[in-house]
């Protein structure tokens, strides 16, 4: 699936059944709410904290998911391609960070976090 297609085919399901789209405000908080549910399994899973009850049974996948169908409607309802907007993204990243990463000494094998 392409990232234009996504972009129709949640289109569709909510205008066929999710019946319309809530307000963008409302969306932008939803997408809060489903970073967070993925934050909190990402910091059970690789980091310090210990799995609960309650979050037993949560996939990464379907987190990242939830987050990325928000995100999408988001985009359709303030017209961004997603598409067109990750392309120029990753161009302006390519040409701005060209050597800033290559030269971090941070990134390097001799680094104590690598």
């Amino acid at each position: 699936m392409t990232i234009q297609q996504a972009q129709a085919d949640v289109d569709q399901w909510i205008k066929t059944i999710g019946v319309r789209y809530f307000s963008e405000l409302t969306n932008l908080g939803i997408l809060m709410e489903e970073v967070g549910e993925l934050s909190r399994l990402m910091v059970r899973k690789y980091g310090e904290q210990s799995f609960k009850e309650s979050d037993k049974g949560k996939e990464l996948s379907d987190e990242m998911a939830d987050v990325l169908w928000v995100l999408i409607c988001l985009a359709n309802q303030t017209g961004v391609n997603l598409t067109d907007a990750l392309e120029k993204n990753l161009e302006k990243k390519t040409l701005r960070d060209a050597t800033r990463h290559a030269s971090n000494e941070k990134l390097g094998e001799n680094h104590p976090l690598t």
